[in-house]
């Protein structure tokens, strides 16, 4: 069966809008699809503001030194295996293989 040619889009939001209507199985043929590495691919990221004792937050800072990592790249390690295993439960994979 021939493919659909995919249209062309004037921005991100507009392909995003099309893919959302549409089944990708029209216009690609995926059992010939190949996987690929995109290693400088950085996660999206968000700032957030968080309140924390100030014992915990010099307690962290603690671990972190004794780690030789900033804090907050530490935070996201122990928040990062918390989730894991509270997914365990539901059979969750790695949210982003990181």
């Amino acid at each position: 069966m021939k493919k659909k040619p995919i249209p062309k889009f004037k921005n991100e939001n507009e392909e995003r809008k099309f893919w959302a209507k549409h089944d990708s199985t029209e216009y690609l043929e995926w059992d010939k699809a190949k996987s690929v590495i995109l290693p400088k691919l950085k996660p999206s990221v968000k700032t957030i503001s968080l309140r924390l004792p100030a014992s915990m937050l010099e307690e962290l800072k603690i671990l972190a030194n004794k780690r030789d990592v900033p804090y907050q790249s530490l935070m996201k390690v122990f928040l990062t295996q918390r989730i894991h295993e509270e997914m365990k439960p539901w059979g969750k994979k790695n949210l982003q293989n990181r």
